[in-house]
């Protein structure tokens, strides 16, 4: 038998698997203090580096073990859901999220950690990205003919550049490796600074 094991199921198990992974992901983001917008706006100065480390080894991690669990024939990656690909409201949206993470130090995720964590700032980007998404489903229907624009389907990196699966797994661990190694100099190079201060 192969993953995923839970499969179009919406109740019990999969709901199950779903809150304890959402509970371990938020647990994991709190340990790692990316629910401190103070934090992830120090990655903006090039002051705090934790942001790209903990995501970035996320990133990996999951990319690996995906690749070689369907290398092995333990995972059934046409299984696995590929949301679709939709250019230009992907790109307003990515618009958007960049100037509320720039505003209010917090993302999404990280805004439910710090909300959870019970602090006001989380609580707030919270209900402010509740009253967008009422707002939002208010104008659907002005906004429709921009979400419907520029649809290329469930479109993925090797698909799109016409490579290997293993191609592209290859390439972003390096590229991993080599902004791993670029951060440690600018971190070591800012701490003498910082000790200074």
């Amino acid at each position: 038998m192969t993953a995923p094991w839970i499969d179009g199921d919406t109740t019990g198990a999969a709901l199950a698997t779903a809150a304890g992974c959402g509970i371990a992901f938020g647990a994991a983001l709190e340990r790692a203090g990316l629910g401190s917008a103070r934090k992830l706006v120090g990655q903006f100065y090039a002051a705090d580096f934790a942001v790209f480390r903990v995501m970035f080894t996320a990133i990996v991690v999951a990319m690996l073990g995906v690749f070689w669990l369907g290398a092995l024939g333990a995972l059934d990656l046409a299984r696995i859901y590929v949301p679709e690909t939709w250019i230009v409201p992907q790109a307003v949206g990515g618009l958007v999220f960049g100037a509320g993470l720039a505003l209010a130090g917090l993302c999404p995720g990280t805004s439910c950690v710090a909300a959870a964590s019970g602090r006001g700032d989380g609580l707030a980007v919270l209900l402010g990205m509740f009253a967008g998404v009422l707002a939002t489903g208010a104008l659907f229907a002005p906004l429709r003919g921009l979400y419907d624009a520029t649809p290329r389907g469930a479109l993925t990196v090797p698909a799109w550049l016409g490579v290997p699966d293993g191609a592209v797994v290859l390439a972003v661990v390096a590229i991993a490796l080599v902004g791993f190694a670029v951060v440690e100099r600018i971190a070591a190079r800012r701490a003498p600074i910082q000790e200074a201060a």
